[in-house]
């Protein structure tokens, strides 16, 4: 017997000595009857116990703890036990809610994380897994990858298999009929009482209703069905036309490239959208920081978009309470709604914002079914503060408001199950090598905080349906030859994702 199991042998003896471990007749919290319970919230009292533990949790999960961002306790039981998981491994620990509190942050998970970040769950003992999936849900809304659930007793009634089918992982240090049989070789019960628990195991499997599953994992299953769904079926799905007809577009002219115009001369812009054109779907403009914008220069780039069969999105990112951003939508020097096909807007106002939008079109000659938005959910800078609780409500934002918006503007494909909702990912790039020439690699900066991505990242990495490409063309010698290469890039990667 190695050095390891020995002390998990006595571990199971201590923990039978001290109570934790009880025999009788327990109702467990899925309703069923048991004769055997563990309680291991009183292994706060038994500071060596629960170090010990701890670091046989820390051995046994040493690989898993070492590549992962967080540990997370399922509350409340294994919360101490998480935590010194947590000092043990050097690993930022954090904390799921069982409810949000009315005040203060509302946060249903508390600690400094940032969406994309990868937690290593810590559960005490686990019969059906429900509660190891009402934490998997939580995380997930916030953002967060779940690599395995880490259990310290599995009761073999289902848990590890019902995770299992949602496809998570879980392992145990210990089943309830491996610590029956610690239990008897140390002379601490019969082998009346081991045939009993074994009997009651054999015939007392529990299963989860699927109403009990956590909307957050059904709706990664639908985020994953959507992200193997080619753009052509998707557009069935839809139900808004502009969305429908970005992914008919998509589809028939084989690209998924959009091309940001961060310029600020109107002849540039022009210049720039003709030499791309071919190759794009969407054309991104920032009007607001045109020298010299006009409405010839409007009526010169909608004529281009039409002989190239582009899209034009004005990334405007509207933020402000409806009424305010019905203005800048449909008055002032740029009158966007005449002109823009899709439009950018901040969730911060919620969907009052939406509706001004809307009201706009009602009062303008442009259809509405001709015009939509997409929502900001996620940045691409450094540090963005769009994460967590406020990268969640933006998308929920964007699926209750599919009559006008079309798309989500994101860093991930997490949340998004709508088949319909267009993931704009911004922030893409290839870099350069030492000898100058473009490559296929991974993530960089601008030094202002802006973070790149190769294009086959952001397509199978993080789910981006349309990619945004700025100075990776705007800078290049062949503006054109650029753009040709990004679409060429990124539907490989596309058809790669949906395995063409």
């Amino acid at each position: 017997m190695g050095k390891y199991q020995e002390r998990l042998n006595a571990l199971i003896v201590k923990l039978h000595e001290i109570n934790v471990l009880k025999f009788g007749d327990y109702k467990m919290k899925i309703g069923v009857n048991s004769p055997v319970y563990f309680d291991l919230r009183i292994i706060v009292s038994y500071p060596k116990v629960l170090a010990e533990l701890s670091d046989l949790i820390c051995e046994f999960a040493q690989a898993s703890l070492k590549n992962c961002d967080h540990v997370c306790g399922v509350p409340y039981a294994a919360l101490s036990i998480a935590t010194l998981v947590a000092v043990g491994s050097d690993r930022s620990m954090l904390v799921r809610r069982k409810e949000a509190k009315d005040y203060g942050t509302r946060r249903m998970v508390e600690g400094c994380y940032k969406s994309g970040d990868t937690c290593v769950i810590v559960e005490d003992v686990v019969t059906s897994g429900l509660s190891i999936l009402e934490t998997v849900g939580d995380l997930q809304r916030e953002g967060l990858n779940v690599a395995e659930s880490i259990v310290v007793v599995d009761r073999e009634q289902g848990g590890a298999q019902h995770l299992a089918s949602q496809g998570l992982k879980m392992r145990s240090l210990v089943t309830l009929t491996e610590i029956m049989y610690i239990l008897r070789d140390a002379g601490k019960v019969n082998d009346e009482t081991v045939e009993k628990v074994k009997a009651y195991l054999a015939e007392s499997r529990v299963t989860i209703p699927t109403d009990r599953v956590p909307a957050a994992l059904a709706a990664k299953k639908n985020t994953e069905e959507r992200l193997k769904t080619t753009f052509e079926s998707r557009a069935e799905k839809s139900s808004n036309a502009m969305s429908a007809k970005i992914l008919r577009l998509v589809a028939s002219k084989r690209t998924t490239l959009c091309v940001a115009a961060d310029l600020s001369n109107t002849d540039k812009v022009l210049e720039l959208a003709n030499a791309v054109g071919p190759y794009i779907c969407i054309f991104k403009t920032h009007v607001d920081a045109l020298e010299d914008f006009s409405k010839k220069f409007v009526q010169e780039l909608q004529q281009l978009a039409k002989v190239h069969n582009f899209l034009i999105m004005e990334d405007r990112k509207f933020g402000d309470i409806g009424h305010t951003a019905s203005l800048q939508y449909g008055a002032g020097c740029f009158n966007i709604a005449d002109w823009a096909d899709l439009v950018t807007v901040h969730a911060i106002p919620g969907p009052g914002i939406i509706d001004g939008l809307i009201n706009c079109l009602e009062n303008s000659k442009s259809q509405l079914s001709d015009r939509a938005c997409f929502i900001v959910a996620e940045m691409s800078s450094k540090d963005t503060l769009t994460t967590g609780s406020y990268l969640s409500a933006a998308i929920k934002l964007a699926e209750t408001r599919e009559d006008f918006v079309a798309g989500i503007v994101s860093q991930s494909a997490t949340g998004i199950s709508s088949p319909g909702l267009v993931q704009l990912t911004p922030g893409v790039r290839t870099i350069s090598s030492q000898n100058g020439k473009e490559r296929n690699g991974t993530s960089r900066e601008d030094g202002l905080g802006q973070q790149y991505n190769s294009p086959d990242h952001v397509v199978l990495e993080r789910g981006a349906d349309i990619a945004v490409v700025g100075r990776g063309i705007t800078e290049a010698d062949s503006p054109s030859d650029a753009a040709k290469l990004y679409r060429d890039l990124l539907w490989k990667a596309y058809e790669e994702r949906v395995a063409v």
